[in-house]
């Protein structure tokens, strides 16, 4: 099965990033729609497409105002928006509120409530994350496959989402600050790589992927991954349109 990193910065885009937004084309999911999403057109191959956001900040959500232009090359007989019943309602009532995004996609609103199914046999389960406003994470299971996506929290072994994610071969962990931010990332709700990697080795994952990096960080080593690599060595930094087979 097929990932594609189509945005891998947080808070805004860099020349390099674009903001949240990973995508299974073989089964028409998306997970969160930040300024990436206009990339999903060129992948999309079902009749239906599946988003599920982890919250309603706008590097997270700003790409649903895109959606016009996503399906019009290959429209789709229906898309749904997943995620928390709350940031769902924000979503409606201000981002496409009359005077800021006068005409909505169309596109069904689904509140999560328990597991979802997904195509191959999978299934979706969602965990809260300790995040200002508020975030949830999501697990992707298979019976021959798992994922899981983590963003917008501080990364902590005493962390309760550390569980949730126990032996999935892919791990996807959001890595805004350095190594040296440890207050800046605790006070914003981010990571910094030596505790995502703490993180990844106690919950026995296959691998580790590094994304949400700071637009700030630009460059070919946008973060110095020396002490996270001696604690877990499969981690690599997501860059934009990375596909990752799992």
């Amino acid at each position: 099965m097929k990932l594609i990193l189509l945005g891998t910065s947080g808070y805004h885009p860099s020349d390099s990033r674009q903001t949240a937004c990973l995508m299974l084309p073989e089964l028409g999911v998306v997970l969160d729609a930040g300024t990436a999403m206009y990339r999903a057109a060129a992948h999309l191959v079902t009749d239906e497409l599946d988003i599920f956001v982890t919250h309603a900040h706008l590097d997270h959500v700003i790409g649903l105002t895109y959606l016009w232009n996503v399906t019009q090359d290959h429209p789709l007989r229906q898309v749904r928006v997943h995620g928390a019943a709350e940031k769902l309602s924000v979503i409606e009532e201000h981002l496409f509120a009359t005077a800021l995004f006068p005409v909505k996609p169309p596109f069904e609103i689904c509140p999560l409530d328990g597991e979802v199914a997904l195509k191959e046999g999978g299934r979706l389960t969602h965990f809260p994350l300790k995040h200002p406003g508020g975030s949830l994470g999501f697990r992707l299971d298979w019976p021959d496959r798992s994922l899981a996506y983590v963003t917008d929290t501080t990364a902590a072994l005493g962390a309760d989402y550390v569980e949730k994610i126990r032996g999935v071969d892919l791990l996807v962990h959001e890595c805004t600050m350095a190594d040296d931010m440890p207050d800046q990332a605790k006070m914003t709700g981010h990571s910094c790589p030596v505790p995502v990697a703490e993180v990844a080795a106690a919950a026995g994952v296959g691998r580790l992927v590094l994304v949400h990096i700071n637009p700030l960080a630009n460059g070919e080593q946008p973060l110095d991954l020396d002490a996270a690599e001696a604690i877990f060595p499969k981690i690599v930094v997501g860059t934009d349109n990375m596909e990752l087979d799992f």
